[in-house]
Order: structure tokens, then C-alpha cells, then sequence
């Protein structure tokens, strides 16, 4: 097996990042003159690549694979179209957010039409869960907290929770939307503190905000009804800083 991490690369293709900073460490293992491909729906995505192939209007990126296949003329087997299938499921909510176009829903079809196992993966990604997700749930919900007008919904997961619940940072999808669901409310937030002393947070809205907005104020990005940031301070600070943004931001 070899090893590459000694390795650097010359040609790179970044998918599905909203910005540079979030490739993280592997960036390390890019040669200097390295030529970047950088495919995104993200609208605050800035165009760091090389050659930039961006479509905020696709409901994911991997509508945006699935047509450069299609134009490719290559022939998808069932793992490839139950990859692509999984990011359109995942990045529609289960087919029930607003960019759930018909063309997501043609490529859908198709999809299904070569063998991919729609209720399958409905069942595993949107309704099961683990006893460990349940009971990180459980410590979210008690801390639902709203502004006075009930606008505004936050939960938040200390630095500790996780390893304390037995979770994975992958438990934390869709715990937001127990904020955002409440009938009133226009503005979702999860803050997840980290552990070396900052806070994640991620918003989700019901359309009344641009939370893209508000998150490249704090120096985050992503869509107009999902984005996020990092904030540099104490959760309680945290969250008095973007909720009082969001709050100017419905005003």
C-alpha cells in the first residue's frame, strides 16, 4: 500500500466546499503550482480554483456530477447512482426543501430506474437512528431555548457532549431542525462548541433571512436557508453575537 502522505499533487479536485480555508490540512499535500477544479452549489462559494465550476441554483453538487457524467457520456452503475442519489436525498431533506426542482427529480428517476434502493436509504439516512444520537437528542431538547417573539430557535452541544453520549459528529444533522420546525419560528440554530475554545455554529431558515448573510459577516458562507461559521469566543458570548445579528437581520 503506498503511502502518500509524504506525496504532493499537482492536479486537485475540490467538491462541495463552500470555501479554501475548509479543505483543512490536506491542502498541505498540494504542490505549489497545483491546478484546482473546484465544483460547488454553494452561491458563497468565491471561486478559489483554478477552473471554477459553480451552480448555486443546483440542489446539490452532485446534480452538478451527475450532468458532467451525463454530458461525458459514461455509464453509471448502481454504487455511483446510489452515491449521487444519497446527495440529492440528503441535500433536499428527503425531496422536501424548496430546491427540490423537477430536475432533481428526473435525475431521481433515473437513478432508481439503474437499481438504487430509494426506501433503503430513506430508511437508514432520514429515520434511523442510534441509541448514542437519541440521547446527545435528548440533551439538545432540553436546552431549546427561543426568543420572547419566538423568531429565533437555538440549541446548543457542549464541548463534552459528545464523548460523554458515545455520538459522532455525524449526529449532529438535523438537530437544528428541531429549532427551526416550530410554527413561528424563522431562524434554527445549533452551536456545537469545540475543543479548542471556539464555536460552530449552523442556521437554517425558514426564508424571512439570509442566513449565507449573516454567516459571511462571521466569516462562514453556504445557502440563503442553510450556512454556518466558526465564532472565536466563549459559547455564552457566541450566542449572543449571532443571535443579536440574526435578530437585526428579520427586523
Amino acid at each position: 500500500k503506498r503511502d502518500v502522505t509524504q506525496q504532493t499533487f499537482d492536479a486537485i479536485i475540490s467538491v462541495d466546499c463552500a470555501d479554501f480555508k475548509r479543505i483543512g490540512e490536506v491542502a498541505s499535500s498540494f504542490a505549489p503550482d497545483a491546478k484546482l477544479l473546484n465544483i460547488d452549489h454553494h452561491p458563497t462559494n468565491n471561486g478559489f480554483g483554478t477552473v471554477n465550476v459553480i451552480r448555486a441554483e443546483a440542489a446539490a453538487t452532485v446534480e452538478i456530477l451527475y450532468d458532467l457524467i451525463e454530458r461525458a457520456e459514461i455509464a453509471l452503475d448502481v454504487n455511483c447512482a446510489t452515491a449521487i442519489y444519497t446527495g440529492l436525498l440528503t441535500d433536499t431533506g428527503g425531496f422536501r426543501y424548496s430546491n427540490t426542482s423537477p430536475r432533481v427529480m428526473e435525475i431521481a428517476s433515473h437513478l432508481l430506474a439503474l437499481g438504487v434502493s430509494g426506501n433503503e436509504l430513506a430508511d437508514h439516512l432520514l429515520e434511523k437512528m442510534t441509541m448514542a444520537k437519541l440521547k446527545l437528542l435528548q440533551l439538545a431538547l432540553n436546552r431549546l431555548t427561543f426568543t420572547d417573539n419566538l423568531e429565533i430557535g437555538w440549541v446548543y452541544i457542549g464541548k463534552d457532549d459528545l464523548r460523554n453520549t458515545g455520538a459522532v459528529p455525524e449526529d449532529l444533522e438535523g438537530i437544528v431542525n428541531y429549532a427551526l420546525n416550530v410554527d413561528g419560528v424563522e431562524v434554527g440554530i445549533l452551536f456545537k462548541e469545540t475543543e479548542d475554545g471556539a464555536v460552530k455554529a449552523s442556521m437554517r431558515s425558514a426564508g424571512k433571512a439570509n442566513v449565507a448573510a449573516i454567516a459571511q459577516a462571521f466569516g462562514g458562507g453556504g445557502h440563503v436557508r442553510a450556512a454556518g461559521c466558526r465564532i472565536e469566543g466563549s459559547l455564552t458570548t457566541s450566542i449572543e453575537e449571532l443571535v443579536e445579528a440574526v435578530r437585526k437581520a428579520l427586523i
